[in-house]
């Protein structure tokens, strides 16, 4: 099973919600679409699923265009970010209704529901209702109906957005486990790069209506081939500086320059990234000192978040223990050059980071 996308594109009332975007999922992948809210990510999902028509470009399944091919002639199975069940049936009745829809024998309908409930250990509470169960349950069995009828594309939107943190860590665990057990394709929906890299897969980052980058989710996080793919797929947001390089020499800001050796590019100017984890309150190896004003802190029990300003640029480290500082006071962070990707006047990659390389 493949799906293609060719050139695919949505207009709506002169706006555009999805730029022409190309892209191919193969049977049995986890792909995550991720990006901000209204990035794009559920309207490129309702036109893989044939919920909404393409404006522009084609939609391919199994080399077969599907383009005008109504959702309910399509293998397709979407879950959203609501539990959408059927209050007054049992998880069993929930599971068998689409089954029941296509008409099936009552044999068949009896071992799919039962196999799936098992995929997805809800066989304890298949005479339950879903207001019996808890939040995580009652997501599995809206999985366990998506999955029952043998969708060859299965639909993520958000799934886990809704539910407190240890059931979202709890489902994150068992979703590639139900995904390698089904052999469907998965695209999966989130805002969160967090969530992208615990499941693994290929990414496609948006960012208003376009794929920035597509790819194996490791290499497109370590690897991203503009700022633009670098800030999505960073929580925080990558930060941002200016940086020019000049006789083996390079200056961002105010501070004092520094080898520009494990930066692997000319002479120049440039925007350097890096990510908030990366800044520390203490010199480590090769890092380079930054003077910053403290614009507050926040702390989360086992880290703390800085909100700093080096100059016109606003920073967010991210650093390991808890440290009650003052706002407004004058801080030092530092920072490994190896940390540090650099960006051309367009956006491009000029040249990643040297941990990236070795990783």
């Amino acid at each position: 099973m493949v799906l293609e996308l060719q050139g695919v594109s949505r207009q709506v009332g002169g706006l555009v919600h999805i730029h022409p975007t190309s892209l191919t999922l193969q049977n049995g992948t986890m792909n995550v679409l991720l990006g901000p809210t209204l990035a794009g990510k559920t309207s490129l999902m309702r036109l893989m699923a044939g919920l909404d028509q393409p404006t522009t470009g084609r939609i391919l399944w199994n080399g077969q265009d599907v383009t005008g091919t109504r959702v309910q002639d399509r293998g397709v199975a979407m879950v959203y970010q609501q539990f959408i069940n059927y209050p007054g049936l049992t998880v069993y009745e929930n599971i068998a209704s689409p089954l029941r829809i296509l008409r099936r024998p009552r044999a068949e309908i009896d071992r799919k529901v039962r196999e799936t409930a098992e995929m997805l250990r809800l066989t304890p509470m298949l005479t339950r209702k879903p207001l019996e169960l808890s939040g995580g349950q009652q997501q599995r069995c809206a999985l366990a109906r998506a999955l029952v009828k043998g969708a060859g594309l299965v639909l993520l939107d958000e799934p886990l957005a809704n539910l407190d943190y240890k059931l979202r860590e709890e489902l994150r665990v068992e979703i590639p486990r139900i995904f390698e057990a089904s052999g469907a394709i998965f695209v999966y929906a989130t805002t969160e790069p967090e969530e992208a890299l615990l499941l693994g897969g290929q990414t496609a980052t948006l960012w208003e209506g376009r794929v920035t980058q597509f790819g194996p989710t490791p290499q497109v996080y370590r690897n991203p081939q503009d700022a633009v793919t670098a800030r999505v797929f960073s929580d925080p947001p990558m930060n941002f500086a200016p940086l020019r390089i000049a006789s083996g020499k390079a200056q961002m800001g105010e501070a004092q320059p520094f080898d520009a050796a494990r930066l692997a590019v000319g002479d120049g100017a440039y925007l350097a990234g890096f990510r908030a984890g990366h800044l520390s309150l203490t010199a480590r190896g090769n890092a380079v000192p930054f003077d910053c004003a403290l614009i507050g802190s926040e702390i989360t029990g086992s880290e703390t978040f800085l909100h700093l300003d080096h100059g016109p640029d606003h920073w967010v480290g991210l650093v390991e223990g808890i440290h009650p500082l003052q706002p407004g006071s004058r801080i030092t962070v530092w920072l490994d050059p190896a940390h540090i990707y650099l960006f051309d006047a367009d956006g491009r990659i000029a040249a990643p980071a040297a941990y990236a390389k070795v990783a």
